[in-house]
């Protein structure tokens, strides 16, 4: 498996604190072990040999298909018949209720 690195559940408490997060003394150990496995996983993904293979960044072979941005008109409403509709309406505007 490589280099094991081992996190300390003080590093652990170290990282929390510096994240903001609260984690319970009891949880501690427990995720140290879990960061020594991601970070030896890594290690050994890093000493992967990669020569020859193209880098990439994305894997499906798509690629966006855009359209011009343009205004069409045959699709506009006026601002009546927008607000024709409308439940209620003040000074040319939509009122709804508040959301928050």
């Amino acid at each position: 498996m490589g280099m094991k690195a081992k996190i300390t559940p003080d590093e652990v408490k170290h990282i929390g604190e510096l994240a903001n997060l609260k984690i319970a003394t009891k949880d501690l150990e427990k995720y140290a072990s879990d960061l020594s496995e991601v970070i030896s996983y890594v290690s050994r993904v890093q000493k992967a040999d990669v020569k020859g293979v193209l880098p990439t960044n994305q894997v499906t072979g798509l690629s966006n298909v855009f359209r011009e941005d343009v205004v069409d008109s045959s699709r506009m409403l006026t601002q009546s018949a927008a607000l024709s509709n409308a439940k209620r309406k003040h000074d040319g505007y939509f009122v709804i209720d508040s959301i928050f």
